[in-house]
């Protein structure tokens, strides 16, 4: 089971809206910071820039944008800020742990899949208290290819020892998660939490909180054979053709 960490397991973006919200007043900003991140995040992905610069530039054009030219020291502050409020911010949603204490009773093996940095993503996973489930961590920025890319999610099926096909990713962007893994020879699940009601393409599920995964695994992939279980842990659901 491959699993994105931001907006699927963390709130990711109710921390950023209040991050922004707090340092600038303004409340309708996510939708240009969301644009601007996936922009500069491309750099990253291309090799143009490293995740450090990157968090730089986005923030620098981030406050070009909304009219506040700011020289490199005003630049670094508020960057600095907006992420000592994120860190006071993160919360998990309702729905992850007991997902994932499901997925362990089950000894399903279980991958965090993102495309963020390194150092930050890994100690946000630690400071929730998320670590313990994650058998592998598949991060963009140390392994230099990120989500759409079929590399990235065969690195992870590699990491966990098991094939594509006895693999399934959820996520809650579409195209990134839920068709990249399709398309990658994954199962596909999109997790759209805010119900946006686009219909899914052939091969993608689509799920509306964590709670509706372990009936969807039982009834749609279990009778072919995935995830992949650990070989130590009894399975809490039978499957067939499963890596023992």
């Amino acid at each position: 089971m491959c699993l994105d960490i931001d907006d699927t397991l963390i709130d990711c973006t109710a921390a950023i809206r209040l991050s922004l919200r707090t340092l600038t007043g303004q409340n309708d900003l996510w939708p240009l910071w969301d644009l601007i991140t996936e922009e500069h995040v491309a750099l990253v992905v291309a090799g143009e820039i490293d995740y450090a610069t990157m968090h730089h530039k986005r923030t620098e054009c981030f406050l070009a944008e909304i009219g506040i030219l700011a020289d490199e020291e005003q630049v670094t502050g508020f960057e600095r800020r907006r992420r000592e409020i994120l860190t006071r911010s993160w919360q998990l949603f309702d729905d992850v742990l007991p997902c994932l204490e499901w997925l362990r009773a089950a000894g399903v093996l279980v991958a965090a899949v993102t495309n963020a940095s390194g150092a930050h993503q890994r100690k946000k996973i630690a400071d929730l208290g998320l670590a313990r489930f994650f058998d592998h961590v598949a991060i963009a920025g140390e392994l230099g290819v990120a989500k759409p890319d079929p590399a990235m999610f065969h690195s992870v099926c590699l990491g966990l020892g098991c094939d594509p096909a006895q693999a399934v990713h959820v996520g809650d962007k579409l195209d990134t998660d839920a068709i990249g893994a399709r398309d990658a020879g994954l199962g596909a699940v999109w997790l759209d939490r805010d119900g946006i009601a686009e219909r899914a393409p052939a091969g993608v599920h689509t799920i509306s909180g964590l709670d509706e995964l372990p009936e969807l695994l039982v009834s749609e992939f279990a009778k072919l054979g995935v995830p992949v279980q650990r070989a130590t842990e009894a399975p809490a659901f039978t499957v067939r053709n499963s890596v023992l």
